[in-house]
């Protein structure tokens, strides 16, 4: 079986595959943090309530890095080394991208 693409269709794939190579530059300050020589970008995203998202660059994954612990831990770590809070574990939730997401507490 032969798939033909129409110069249209082939237009249209080429111009999808364009779109997700260009790389997305965020409005809101982003501070980079190392949890377990992974590298976290941790972003706030939300004043009120404070907000802030955990990104982990699958870039530098090396299988024979440090024991493992769960990107959760790891993102909580992350979040909470790079803005000196404590994270509301109640608050956090992950997307379907392996973005996290979480309030934080900064009170003493």
């Amino acid at each position: 079986m032969r798939l033909r693409l129409t110069p249209l269709a082939l237009a249209t794939v080429i111009g999808l595959t364009a779109m997700q190579a260009v790389p997305v530059v965020a409005k809101e300050a982003t501070k980079s943090v190392h949890v377990l020589s992974r590298t976290w970008a941790v972003t706030q995203v939300s004043d009120a309530p404070v907000v802030y998202r955990a990104t982990r660059d699958t870039n530098n994954l090396n299988p024979f890095g440090p024991p493992p612990r769960t990107r959760t831990a790891q993102a909580i770590a992350a979040i909470q080394k790079a803005t000196g809070c404590k994270v509301i574990f109640s608050s956090m939730y992950q997307n379907i991208s392996g973005q996290f997401f979480s309030q934080v507490s900064c009170g003493s």
